[in-house]
């Protein structure tokens, strides 16, 4: 039988990991991290990462160092970046991105292996080719798979241990102290990357104050960097942003609950195993949901779903966001925050 590539690399071996982007794909690759990391106890592994989502993955217990770069660097700063891949002298370099600067990273990584998925349009970059996550994980061709286990697989096709093993995909982690506020709190998150994903802020209102009103959890609002104006339709509750990476981290990892939108702190809360309720408009809830944590998705059906969101392809307004009910969220809460029967 032929060795897998983490057999040739040995325990020791050097990783080099390329995810330059986003928020929440970067969170959702740590489940494919811990298992290089369970089968590499002795390992190194780094990630290369732009630097305003650097901060995500700082403390992490299963990397040994990041590697940033500003979004839009110039040639000589890439250039940079490369002899610092290069100087780390990994055996096996692993583009998840699949951008032009991804690929030509891993091109000239000098790693003896560079890999990148089958569908990757830089084919060319690679001398491994992961195939799709449906083989990898013995499913129908069609089937929907989580972006996790999506990376999960391309681990599994290197060579680590995989649910037929025994050992199960492990649940998305990031490494935080818990913040300490006077008061608990829930941790709501009113905007999105686009406007067919962001619920109204007016109905976010009214959930805080059912939240508040029925187990005394004080809302608190965040939003990111050129989305605080959304604030003021929120006056009389705290409202947080933008927050620095690390802040937001902590800000979840020590909530009761969140509610928000699809989006990349919904990620982070899941990754606190932090209870949460998801409002999904034209995304794929089977494919962006939380990861193995306790959540909820509220969405309603439509024809159209999921689509990719820059604008309603098939009505003059997103349906989808805007027929999602403030009750629909509001029963969802409760069935996480209630207590069920014994079982």
């Amino acid at each position: 039988m032929r060795r897998s590539i983490l057999e040739r690399l040995g325990p020791g071996g050097s990783i080099v990991l390329i995810r330059l982007r986003s928020l929440g794909d970067t969170v959702l690759t740590t489940p494919a991290i811990r298992m290089l990391r369970q089968d590499l106890p002795r390992g190194r592994i780094h990630v290369v990462i732009e630097r305003r989502f650097a901060g995500v993955l700082e403390d992490h217990p299963d990397i040994d160092g990041l590697l940033a770069i500003e979004s839009g660097a110039t040639l000589p700063r890439k250039l940079g970046l490369l002899q610092r891949i290069r100087s780390l002298g990994a055996g096996l370099c692993w583009d998840l991105h699949g951008g032009s600067t991804s690929a030509w990273l891993t091109a000239l990584s000098r790693a003896p292996y560079r890999a990148g998925y089958a569908h990757y349009r830089h084919g060319w970059a690679y001398n491994v080719r992961i195939p799709r996550a449906q083989e990898a994980l013995r499913r129908a061709p069609q089937a929907a798979v989580h972006t996790a286990e999506h990376h999960a697989a391309g681990a599994i096709f290197l060579g680590a241990r995989s649910p037929r093993d025994g050992r199960p995909i492990p649940p998305a982690s990031l490494g935080a102290q818990a913040s300490r506020r006077q008061r608990p709190y829930a941790v709501l998150h009113p905007t999105a990357a686009s406007f067919t994903k962001q619920w109204a802020a007016a109905n976010f209102r009214l959930t805080a104050e059912a939240i508040r009103s029925r187990y005394g959890l004080e809302p608190v609002f965040i939003a990111g960097p050129g989305e605080e104006a959304i604030f003021g339709e929120l006056e009389g509750y705290a409202c947080l942003g933008p927050l620095a990476l690390g802040e937001l981290k902590s800000l979840l990892a020590g909530a009761g609950l969140f509610v928000g939108n699809d989006s990349g702190p919904a990620h982070i809360a899941a990754a606190f195993r932090v209870p949460s309720v998801i409002v999904y408009g034209s995304s794929n809830s089977a494919v962006w949901r939380p990861w193995k944590a306790p959540h909820r998705v509220v969405e309603t059906a439509w024809d159209c779903k999921p689509c990719p969101g820059d604008r309603c392809y098939a009505f003059d307004e997103p349906k989808c966001i805007l027929s999602v009910e403030p009750s629909a969220v509001e029963r969802a809460v409760d069935e996480l925050l209630q207590p069920g029967p014994a079982a």
